[in-house]
This record gives C-alpha cells, structure tokens and sequence, in this order.
C-alpha cells in the first residue's frame, strides 16, 4: 500500500541509490531519508506542440535531498544541500553525474549531516540543515 509518494525531476533524473544501496541513509529513529539526486527539468518552451512522453530534462541542480519521513506525515522534503557553490558551474558540467561536487554518500554522526563528494565533506545541522563547515578534499 502507497501512503506517501514524491517525484522529483523530469526525465533524465538521477540518482547513486538506483545502482548502489549505500548512496541511500534512513533512520527510523529519526526520521530521516537523505539521498542524492542529480535533477534533471525539461524546458517545456522548446516543445510548442507539447512535450513528448520520451523527452529528457536537462540537469538543473546536483546533491542531497533531506526528507523526513514518517507514517503520519509521509515523505516530506525537509530541504537540499548541494556542494556546488557557483551556479555559472553549470556551464562547465558541475550539475552533471560525474562532476568533482556531485555528492554521492551522507551520513551523521549526533546532531551533524556530513555529505560527500569527490571535492568536499561539507557539514550541515541536522535539525534545521544550517551549513556548519567543510572540509575541502585534494584530488
């Protein structure tokens, strides 16, 4: 039985947790849901006729989605963190999937969600997502 159901992005959305079971973190305990996500949107201007069914979106934004989660209140976003700190760095391909910002893994440890990428960890509050610090990782 479905009691709570989210769709995010067109077409061409992505995400680590649909090949690797250790991209997703859950915990009941605290309801919480944290999953990276490569989003993608299709321009609806390019298509004057109508979107076709089989268009794919192009890459709009790149991190981790927060949710809480619970059987009451369903799935709930509770908000995002990205790596990516310039928005002109989608030009250069730093919204895409593998992108040295693209966050793969989060975790936390108390009251801190560390998310991770190639480039960072950044650390954010768990409780109001507040960026806390970051740790700039040397490729």
């Amino acid at each position: 039985m479905e009691i709570s159901k989210l769709e995010i992005g067109d077409r061409g959305t992505e995400s680590p947790v649909l090949w690797d079971h250790k991209a997703f973190l859950f915990d009941r305990s605290r309801n919480l849901l944290v999953m990276p996500i490569s989003e993608a949107e299709v321009d609806q201007s390019k298509y004057p006729g109508g979107v076709p069914a089989n268009a794919y979106g192009e890459q709009v934004w790149q991190g981790a989605y927060v949710f809480d989660i619970s059987i009451d209140n369903g799935l709930q976003v509770k908000g995002k963190i990205t790596h990516i700190e310039d928005p002109t760095d989608l030009e250069q391909g730093y919204y895409y999937y593998y992108s040295p910002f693209s966050v793969e893994r989060s975790l936390y440890i108390d009251d801190i969600l560390y998310t991770i990428s190639d480039a960072k960890i950044q650390m954010n509050d768990l409780e109001n997502l507040d960026y806390i610090n970051e740790v700039q990782l040397s490729s």
